[in-house]
């Protein structure tokens, strides 16, 4: 098995174009503002950023910031279980989901707030944090 390679966010700044790193900056600044205590791991080889209330990705993350060409995807582990009234989510993984960030406005929207409130909530209380 390949050895994750980890760095800093700096790094997967790098990874996404010019014009999305502003959206990358904002989510995170996002984030920390619902979570200001979020444990974020980044993983280079899997080009994204995990925020979670402890450092295992899979089970203590509750979102990630993931760069791709065109978006930016923000990324949430239990997505399927959460409440999405916008109908912002897609996927169809058992409980992957994620949100298509084009733009600051989707970015500073109420409803991305929400998701990532109601992610931050669904993982305290899962594991009793």
């Amino acid at each position: 098995m390949a050895e994750t390679k980890f760095g800093t966010f700096e790094e997967l700044l790098e990874m996404g174009s010019e014009e999305l790193r502003p959206i990358m900056i904002q989510l995170r600044e996002l984030i920390i503002d619902i979570d200001p205590d979020s444990t974020e791991v980044v993983r280079l080889g899997d080009r994204a950023a995990t925020f979670g209330v402890g450092p295992k990705k899979m089970s203590e993350g509750y979102a990630y910031i993931m760069p791709h060409k065109k978006w930016i995807n923000l990324g949430f582990y239990k997505g399927a279980t959460l409440p999405d009234p916008e109908g912002l989510m897609e996927g169809t993984g058992k409980s992957l989901r994620h949100v298509k960030i084009r733009s600051i406005d989707l970015g500073s929207s109420p409803a991305i707030r929400d998701l990532l409130i109601a992610a931050f909530n669904e993982r305290k209380e899962a594991l009793g944090k």
